[in-house]
């Protein structure tokens, strides 16, 4: 940047329903990273695949909710690549262990397409990326 030009602020992702969103997906980092944290250091080997997408869910859930919070174009886009992300995520891993319950003997973030957290995992994707959308029309605005 050069010293004659005035640094804009980024717009911010937390307004109105923005905010809630970045309330859910705090909620959802708690809940993730705690119960994946807690199942790999007790019983990894119970069900290894389950609790390290439990894991990642946890890791991604963070990622966006630092990007909701950053705001700005870049972490916009950042976002709208993570929540699709998640989305395919959550719809793979909820059709898989419908179809093979036995590949995960323990549950997911993302078994049944987020059963256990009332299906929150996969309504939050689909609302962010509708909240994501909607904030750059109104930055083009």
């Amino acid at each position: 940047m050069t010293s004659g030009e005035a640094e804009v602020p980024a717009k911010r992702l937390t307004g109105g329903p923005g905010l809630l969103l970045v309330w859910l997906y705090g909620v959802m980092v708690v809940g993730a990273v705690s119960r994946s944290a807690y199942q790999i250091a007790t019983e990894f080997d119970r069900a290894p695949l389950a609790y390290s997408l439990s894991a990642l869910a946890g890791v991604v859930y963070g990622f966006i909710t630092y990007t909701l919070v950053r705001g700005g174009e870049t972490a916009r886009r950042a976002a709208l690549v993570c929540c699709a992300a998640e989305l395919v995520g959550v719809l793979t891993v909820g059709t898989w262990t419908l179809v093979d319950p036995s590949a995960f003997p323990d549950a997911t973030v993302w078994s049944d397409y987020g059963m256990g957290y009332l299906f929150i995992p996969v309504l939050l994707p689909v609302s962010a990326i509708y909240w994501l959308r909607r904030a750059r029309e109104r930055q083009a605005a």
